[in-house]
């Protein structure tokens, strides 16, 4: 139930709030972020309370505050909720109810910001697309993301990240996605999951959505966890190297791609074998959608990475590969083997500790390091405590910044460097001192 103050015995619905959100058709959760005539919801976290920001929200020039603490009794712009995350997840669900367009999820261990962003390069060729900014993924980013879409709309894209089980599914019950795409499903977020197990099914929930509602599932075949997951969806889409969508032409050091039936070559901006399925996915969405193969060649060749996803970077004498905004065990291999794969004399490897991974952060580690092992390099530099409890001949410091200041002192030159490593290890610090 959402009401005003409760001194006003007002009550307020859902429609009557979307009344309101249609008049200020901006949502803001973040008062540092405000813009006039916004809608300020009042989330908390774990060391905030937004309920303390929405009164200073109003005075920036807030719309209207939707708070769940009864802050102001009497203020016209003050709506209490039981709920303000409920509320917002709610105006997101009837917001979305409003369209019928194609609404594409995203999902998946690794690559799914890549994707998402090549699909709305492509869709956005041909269709008004609206899509997930940045990794604005979770319970909040993605009612965000559905409040964004607007009447002109044709098409969406809606990334969606997880790390438990029943997290998709609850996205699914109010972005109520027609199409629905598993990049891949391997060893993320296994403390949150419990198991490699739990991962496939938490992902695969995006895939039980669209078999309930008769969607559309775009299925990489090249993965056998995201084909178990597609069983018994009627409407399949399936791309990959064995359903012969396409291969690589060439991986050193931007991916070429050639597609099955077309002339031309796809040169993207992308570094890394492991960016393929990325590129089969946004060619068989495109042409599913009918849109001309020049077109999509061209959107694909034109998107520039960014945001240490899959980057090239010139640094003097250096060349640095970013691709440091996540790792996991299955993004870490491929990172890794694919760097090895790459021509150049002095190799440079520089890798951060692998998060989130609970009772098999061990096992995953040593792994990494035997694989580490198996190839010669100029240096391996490691950062994360959890490759203290490891024995290897590597160097190895507890953070980023330490790795940082041994680079400041040992600067490398005419080097190819790889920087990988999870988001929390800030592996693009060690940059400044390449």
């Amino acid at each position: 139930m959402i009401t005003r103050s409760p001194n006003r015995k007002t009550q307020m619905n859902i429609e009557q709030l979307y009344k309101i959100f249609k008049s200020n058709p901006s949502v803001q959760t973040d008062s540092r972020k405000l813009k006039n005539g916004d809608i300020f919801f009042a989330l908390h976290g774990p060391s905030f309370n937004g309920n303390e920001f929405a009164l200073k929200a109003l005075d920036a020039g807030a719309a209207y505050a939707v708070v769940d603490e009864d802050i102001a009794p009497g203020n016209e712009k003050v709506i209490v909720v039981n709920n303000a995350l409920e509320t917002l997840q709610a105006l997101a669900a009837y917001h979305r109810n409003q369209f019928s367009i194609p609404i594409i999820a995203v999902t998946g261990s690794n690559g799914k910001t890549t994707t998402k962003e090549l699909l709305n390069a492509v869709l956005a060729t041909y269709f008004i697309t609206y899509t997930t900014e940045g990794n604005l993924n979770n319970h909040i980013g993605v009612p965000l993301t559905i409040l964004k879409i607007k009447e002109n709309a044709e098409m969406a894209i809606i990334e969606m990240g997880a790390n438990h089980l029943q997290e998709i599914e609850s996205y699914c019950k109010y972005a109520r996605p027609t199409h629905g795409l598993i990049t891949n499903i391997g060893k993320a977020h296994l403390e949150g999951f419990g198991s490699a197990q739990n991962v496939a099914i938490g992902k695969g929930e995006l895939f039980r959505f669209l078999q309930l509602h008769d969607g559309t599932a775009f299925v990489n075949t090249d993965d056998q966890n995201v084909i178990l997951q597609s069983q018994g969806i009627r409407q399949q889409v399936k791309y990959g190297i064995n359903t012969g969508t396409g291969k690589i032409v060439e991986s050193d050091p931007f991916l070429k791609v050639e597609i099955t039936g077309e002339k031309e070559v796809i040169h993207t901006n992308l570094v890394g074998s492991y960016n393929l399925p990325n590129v089969l996915a946004a060619v068989t969405v495109g042409k599913y959608f009918n849109i001309e193969f020049d077109k999509i060649k061209n959107a694909i060749e034109s998107y520039q990475p960014s945001n240490s996803r899959s980057q090239m970077v010139k640094k003097g004498t250096n060349t640095i590969i970013m691709d440091a905004y996540n790792a996991n065990p299955g993004s870490m291999k491929a990172a890794v083997e694919n760097f090895a794969a790459m021509k150049g004399n002095k190799k440079i490897l520089i890798l951060g500790a692998m998060k989130e991974l609970g009772t098999d952060t061990t096992k995953e580690h040593a792994e990494l390091l035997s694989l580490i092992s198996k190839y010669d390099w100029e240096h391996v530099i490691l950062a994360g405590d959890e490759f203290y409890a490891l024995q290897h001949p590597f160097h190895h410091f507890k953070n980023s910044e330490e790795a940082r200041e041994w680079l400041q002192k040992n600067h490398p030159d005419d080097s190819l460097i790889l920087v990988k490593g999870s988001r929390s290890m800030q592996m693009e610090k060690v940059v400044e001192a390449i």
